[in-house]
Formats: C-alpha cells, sequence, structure tokens
C-alpha cells in the first residue's frame, strides 16, 4: 500500500531567502496526527488553524526544505494552502470525493467523483 503521494505546488513556498519550494510529498493522515493537533493549544478556539498543524505534520518533505513547520505552511500563498487542504482530503478520505468541475471546451459545470488513490 502506497502511504506517500508526490505533489507540485501552483506556485511555491518562497522562503526567506528567496528561494522557491514547489515540491513536495505528503503521507496518510494517522490516527495520531489529527488527536494531537486537536490537543495542541495553538488550535483551541482556532478551528481553522488545525489545518495548519495537520498539514505540518503530513507534509513530510518540500523542496529543498530540511523541516516542515506551522510556520511555513502559515507562509504558503494562499492558492498553495487550498491545494494542500484539498490534497488531504483527498488522501485521507474513507471515500472517493465529490468535486466541481467546468468543461474547458463549454464551459457547462457538473460534479465528478475523484477515484480513490491507491
Amino acid at each position: 500500500m502506497e502511504t506517500t503521494f508526490t505533489f507540485t505546488l501552483p506556485r511555491g513556498y518562497v522562503d526567506p531567502e528567496g528561494g522557491r519550494h514547489r515540491t513536495g510529498i505528503m503521507r496518510l493522515a494517522t490516527a495520531r496526527d489529527e488527536i494531537e493537533t486537536m490537543q495542541d493549544p495553538r488550535a483551541a478556539g482556532n478551528e481553522p488553524y488545525l489545518s495548519v498543524l495537520l498539514l505540518s505534520r503530513v507534509v513530510t518533505r518540500l523542496g529543498e526544505l530540511e523541516r516542515m513547520t506551522p510556520e511555513v505552511v502559515e507562509g504558503l500563498f494562499a492558492s498553495d494552502f487550498a491545494f494542500l487542504e484539498d490534497l488531504y482530503e483527498r488522501l485521507n478520505a474513507p471515500e472517493p470525493v465529490l468535486v466541481g468541475v467546468s468543461c474547458p471546451s463549454c464551459s457547462a459545470q457538473f460534479h465528478v467523483k475523484t477515484a480513490m488513490l491507491e
């Protein structure tokens, strides 16, 4: 069973020295990841911060960064943060996720179920 998945961020994280980091690896979440994240005092009363903490645990590599921290996740562009949240949901969902899409030719909008990753 595959437990790690590579990704490429739409924009990429820009570190303090100006380096850009786009490719990374995310692993499947464990129950411990979710439990310890909920117990983290930084998330108390701040439910959106749970995503920051979870992503900092399950993203095991991003470009040349030695360590993924909540501060790195906080520094992501909004589009990259949303991309990682979506990837997390798709990888850890018990069933396929329903996603809204648009046809590139006719612009018709409809929903499709994502395939389970194996």
